[in-house]
């Protein structure tokens, strides 16, 4: 634990710092010393609780935890309980709702940043309340969103803020994990972020700054009744660890003419993997259409999408004539009048979409998540064919 008087500890690192590492033997040394009995643990979904903050392996509670003092964990139930007494609950910030009245006298939030719904935080710290001391430890890579930069405006009132890079534990990580890592965001800005955990300023000349998303943002109950709805795909040319990610984005078209992103269900996974999700995605929102880029392996697209889905699928190609850049300046022109809202946060979209200049993509990577946002946001608003007119699949 750091030093000082502090209410919320914020570790903001590098990926491969050992934040995850640091903040599950955290809980593990203040349950085991007795000094909490009431302990929370919160990440973005559920998954990540339950297999980065206690399964995670080599940096999860349980990985951590000596046999003598090795907690029982029930997964149906969201709980770990350690042998003398002291119990955990599991919570995952996609359902703030289940953060509501529950008290704790430590909390640990994973990945602050990647959280959806930051109404998830605010119920939490609304229950830091119990015993003399209570307190908060924050793990995360840093974004510029409102909560985090709001969390270090606080540095030296309540809040004690640990920076630390990707290279400050090479001695415990594999040469190929900065290989991989330096290949991708080297010389980028998101690189900065990534492997240097700075807390990025907008991008120079950008279309869309961070202003221009979180004056926009919106919550799930103020969403208007949608006129149309799509799913937009910008599919990897090949699936595997090196891969880019396949964009699939969600977006629609609500009552009154702004466009609503509803859903990132961007992945690396197979064709057909990814090609569930798009259907998955589909049927979920209701959506109306499927739009896929097809520069690369446009026939392979429409059989992967045929052989996953029991229903025909309203769907519409796109092919990509100009560059990436070109061709999100007129979506980059809707953001900056306040006519695109991200329903919730979407922080590695949010990334993506504010590193687009007139000079090009200052991201590194491919900004796969960018891609389909721009391809459905197009559709919505720029492309007045109706749907009935689309070929189905």
């Amino acid at each position: 634990m750091p030093s000082g008087d502090w209410r919320v500890a914020l570790w903001c690192c590098g990926r491969g710092f050992g934040k995850t590492r640091t903040g599950a033997e955290i809980v593990r040394h203040m349950v085991e010393t007795g000094k909490v009995s009431h302990v929370t643990i919160a990440s973005a979904t559920a998954s990540d609780v339950r297999d980065i903050c206690v399964d995670g392996p080599g940096s999860g509670i349980l990985s951590v935890s000596p046999p003598w003092f090795y907690p029982n964990y029930e997964p149906s139930k969201r709980r770990l309980t350690w042998p003398n007494g002291a119990r955990a609950t599991l919570i995952s910030a996609d359902e703030p709702d289940r953060a509501r009245g529950l008290q704790h006298s430590l909390l640990w939030c994973d990945e602050l940043a990647a959280w959806r719904y930051p109404e998830a935080w605010d119920q939490l710290m609304f229950g830091l309340r119990l015993g003399q001391d209570p307190r908060c430890i924050v793990t995360t890579t840093p974004r510029p969103s409102k909560l985090i930069k709001g969390l270090m405006n606080r540095e030296g009132d309540d809040v004690k803020v640990i920076r630390g890079t990707s290279f400050d534990n090479q001695d415990n990580l594999p040469q190929a994990f900065f290989t991989s890592i330096i290949d991708k965001y080297q010389n980028s800005r998101l690189g900065e972020q990534e492997i240097y955990a700075k807390l990025l300023t907008d991008t120079p000349g950008s279309f869309v700054n961070n202003q221009h998303i979180d004056e926009a943002r919106v919550l799930v109950e103020e969403v208007p009744p949608m006129v149309r709805t799509v799913v937009a795909v910008d599919p990897a040319v090949t699936s595997g660890e090196s891969s880019d990610e396949t964009g699939i984005v969600v977006a629609g078209l609500g009552e009154d003419g702004h466009v609503y992103i509803l859903d990132d269900r961007t992945c690396k996974l197979s064709p057909e993997g990814w090609a569930r999700r798009v259907v998955e995605s589909y049927e979920r929102w209701e959506c109306d259409r499927v739009i896929a880029e097809v520069n690369n392996g446009g026939d392979l697209l429409e059989s992967v999408l045929r052989s996953v889905s029991t229903n025909a699928l309203p769907y519409k190609s796109v092919r990509a004539s100009r560059g990436k850049h070109v061709r999100f300046e007129p979506v980059g022109s809707l953001f900056e009048q306040g006519k695109v809202h991200m329903v919730g946060n979407f922080p590695k979209l949010e990334d993506q979409v504010t590193m687009f200049t007139p000079g090009g993509y200052e991201g590194g990577a491919s900004p796969d998540r960018a891609d389909a946002l721009c391809w459905a946001v197009t559709a919505l608003v720029f492309d007045k064919t109706p749907v009935s007119s689309v070929w189905s699949i």
